[in-house]
C-alpha cells in the first residue's frame, strides 16, 4: 500500500469521526440556542442558529415557575444514593457468580437474564402496591431500594469480572487465607474499576432521568424530582419552550460532570491495563 493511499485513508477516516463528534454535540448545541432565545425565535424560518440573549430572562422563569433547587437537591440524593448501592450489590454479587460455584448457580442467573428481558413497566403495579403496604408513597426511598438489585448491572459486572480477575488471583487469595468479602474487597474491586466507572455513570444517568416511576410514587410537590418538576413547565394551552429548554440545559449539566468524572476514571484504569498487558 501506497503511503499517499495510507494518508487519504488516515484522512477519510479522520473526517468520519468528525463528523459523527459534529451529529453528535449538534443536539446539545441546538438546546443551548433555544435555551437563550425566545419562544418566536424557535419558531422563525429558517430557524435561528446563533446564540441569543434571553438565557437568564429563561433561567429565571425557570426558578419562578417550579421549586428548581429543591427538585434538584432530591435529585442528586437519589441518583447519588442509588449509584453508590447499585455499584456495591451489583459487584458483589456479580463477583460471586463469576469466581464461585455453588449449587443453582446457572439457574439463578438465567432467571436473572429473563427478568433483565421483561420491559420494566410490567413491575409498575406490583411495586406500587408494595410501597403503598409499607407506608413509603411520597417518600423518596422507593426511588432507591427497587433499583438496588439491577439485572443489567449484574450481567454486566459478571461479564467484565469474568475477564477481568484471574482465576489464579482468586485461587491464591483463598490459599493465603482470605475469605469472601475480602477476597472481593481486595482481589475484585481494584481489578474490576472500569467496569464500576461505566456502571457508575449508567446508573446516575438512568436514575436522573427516570420520569414514569418517580411520577406514580411522588404525591408530594415538595419531593418531586427534577424531570417531574420540568414538565410542569408544559403548561395546557400554551408552552414558553424556550423556557423549557433553559430548565433542561439546567438539568444536563450535573450529568456531563459525572460523564466527566467517572469517564476519567474509567479510561485511565483502562489505559492503564492495557499497558500492563
Amino acid at each position: 500500500m501506497s503511503r499517499r493511499l495510507r494518508v487519504g485513508r488516515r484522512l477519510g477516516l479522520h473526517a468520519l469521526l468528525m463528523l459523527g463528534v459534529v451529529v453528535s454535540l449538534f443536539p446539545f448545541y441546538w438546546t443551548i440556542v433555544m435555551a437563550t432565545n425566545t419562544t418566536e425565535d424557535i419558531y422563525r424560518y429558517p430557524p435561528k442558529l446563533t446564540f441569543g440573549s434571553h438565557l437568564l430572562v429563561n433561567i429565571r422563569q425557570v426558578f419562578d415557575s417550579i421549586q428548581f433547587l429543591g427538585s434538584l437537591l432530591n435529585s442528586l440524593l437519589v441518583a447519588s444514593v442509588a449509584t453508590v448501592l447499585v455499584l456495591f450489590v451489583d459487584s458483589l454479587a456479580a463477583f460471586t457468580f463469576a469466581k464461585y460455584r455453588f449449587p443453582g448457580r446457572d439457574l439463578i442467573f438465567g432467571v436473572l437474564l429473563g427478568l433483565y428481558l421483561l420491559p420494566t413497566q410490567m413491575a409498575l403495579i406490583p411495586q406500587f402496591i408494595l410501597m403503598v403496604d409499607i407506608g413509603w408513597v411520597g417518600s423518596l426511598k422507593p426511588l432507591v431500594l427497587p433499583s438496588l438489585a439491577n439485572a443489567f448491572g449484574i450481567f454486566w459486572m459478571r461479564q467484565y469480572s469474568l475477564q477481568a480477575v484471574p482465576d489464579e488471583l482468586v485461587e491464591a487469595s483463598r490459599l493465603d487465607g482470605c475469605g469472601f468479602l475480602r477476597q472481593y474487597w481486595h482481589v475484585g474491586l481494584p481489578t474490576i474499576r472500569p467496569g464500576l466507572a461505566f456502571l457508575g455513570i449508567y446508573t446516575f444517568i438512568s436514575v436522573w432521568n427516570d420520569y414514569v416511576w418517580p411520577l406514580v410514587v411522588l404525591v408530594n410537590p415538595d419531593r418531586l424530582t427534577l424531570q417531574v418538576a420540568l414538565a410542569q413547565l408544559n403548561t395546557t394551552h400554551i408552552t414558553n419552550y424556550s423556557v423549557v429548554m433553559a430548565g433542561a440545559l439546567l438539568a444536563v449539566l450535573p450529568l456531563v460532570l459525572v460523564f466527566t468524572l467517572f469517564a476519567r476514571h474509567f479510561i485511565a484504569d483502562a489505559t492503564k491495563g492495557a499497558v500492563r498487558g
